[in-house]
């Protein structure tokens, strides 16, 4: 078993990426942070989306970067919460393309490392 500021560390490590990865709109590292397996959910009313993650990464490389556009960078990690050793849930909040977002990500400790396995989400319109 690993301590948990490790773990911990561990994550806000992979969070980073994952942060990063949207900014850039970059799924090359993206792909360091999902599992391959991972499922993609948008739960937003009237825009329900169930993406494997090659669907995913092929919509992200589509966009246009926030950071090309001087959008600043908003995220939060509102919560980290371990269920054992090799899994874990994060509730985080970013700002976005004109869009608040509600990130809900469950993330195992698989292959040595920790990894998002489900990315399941809604969005409000930026007031």
């Amino acid at each position: 078993m690993m301590p948990i500021h490790q773990n911990m560390h561990d994550i806000m490590e992979v969070l980073e990426a994952y942060f990063e990865g949207l900014y850039q709109a970059d799924s090359k590292i993206l792909t360091t942070v999902f599992h391959p397996d991972a499922r993609y959910v948008n739960a937003t009313d009237g825009d329900y989306m169930n993406y494997a993650m090659t669907e995913y990464f092929a919509k992200v490389s589509l966009r246009t970067p926030p950071a090309s556009t001087g959008q600043i960078r908003e995220d939060v990690i509102n919560s980290i919460q371990f269920g054992g050793d090799h899994m874990a849930f994060v509730k985080a909040t970013m700002t976005m393309m004109g869009r608040d977002y509600l990130d809900f990500l469950t993330l195992i400790y698989d292959d040595n490392r920790w990894q998002i396995i489900s990315k399941v989400f809604s969005y409000v319109p930026k007031l």
